[in-house]
């Protein structure tokens, strides 16, 4: 299991920038935090192997969140964290909201 802090959703992990699309400031430091964490925690990684993956989102506080919009930044920090090289070998994927706050994401990885 992988535990992160709660990730900035999709909303504010892109910045638009003329017709290009970036990542911005607040999800560069997240991809940072996520590299970090896997290079001193020393995550297993799956290389080109086909995964599963299971997503726990304890949100930081009571206001309203899709949770859909968790996804495409966490996945993309784990790619680049090297959990796997792309994210494109997930077979399967669930996420479920926990019952209560945390501010933080529990996540699981298992080969398929």
């Amino acid at each position: 299991m992988i535990v992160l802090p709660f990730p900035p959703s999709i909303n504010h992990y892109y910045r638009h920038v003329g017709a290009k699309v970036l990542v911005s400031e607040e999800g560069r430091q997240y991809r940072k935090t996520v590299a970090d964490l896997a290079l001193v925690e020393r995550w297993p990684r799956h290389g080109d192997k086909r995964v599963s993956v299971g997503i726990e989102a304890w949100m930081p506080d009571k206001r309203r969140r899709d949770l859909d919009n968790l996804l495409k930044p966490l996945l993309d920090c784990l790619t680049h964290a090297g959990v796997w090289d792309d994210d494109s070998q997930i077979d399967s994927l669930s996420i479920s909201r926990a019952p209560m706050i945390g501010g933080m994401v529990k996540v699981w990885v298992t080969p398929c």
